[in-house]
């Protein structure tokens, strides 16, 4: 059972792709969404709110694109689904005043699982997922160029 939005673990996959695939040029988006099988358009919208949230930096130009603003080492999984899903919340619909049970009783309970679920999520970091995806040769069998920025 998976407990992550896609648009969370989209933004999960899309970071540990940029790391993985760290070299001299930055990753353009419309690589790494021909990479994912999704429209470069929606990638986009993700790619941004990583900037902001300074996960990623975008670089731009002709040979523009994006990578990591601090060490893949230092990004942890909960840092990124933080990120997402603060988009997300920012973005959603006003749904009105929740009822008295969900405000004081459901939606307390849910909070403490959540947030005991990014604690475990705080536990792994970008540059877990990358070595992962190097042992089982996600990519192929093309070797990562690795950054070494102190």
């Amino acid at each position: 059972m998976n407990l992550l939005p896609r648009r969370s673990l989209l933004a999960i996959a899309a970071v540990a792709d940029i790391a993985y695939h760290a070299r001299p040029a930055p990753i353009a988006a419309k690589a790494l969404a021909a990479r994912h099988s999704l429209p470069p358009r929606h990638l986009e919208t993700l790619l941004q709110v990583l900037v902001r949230s300074g996960i990623l930096k975008g670089v731009r130009g002709p040979r523009g694109g994006y990578e990591l603003a601090r060490e893949r080492r230092r990004i942890t999984v909960a840092d990124i689904v933080r990120a997402a899903s603060g988009a997300t919340l920012e973005n959603g619909e006003d749904e009105g005043e929740p009822s008295r049970l969900v405000r004081d009783v459901v939606m307390p309970a849910i909070d403490q699982a959540s947030e005991t679920f990014l604690e475990k999520l705080a536990e792994i970091t970008v540059d877990d997922l990358c070595r992962d995806a190097q042992a089982r040769r996600v990519f192929g069998e093309a070797t990562p160029n690795y950054d070494f920025t102190i």
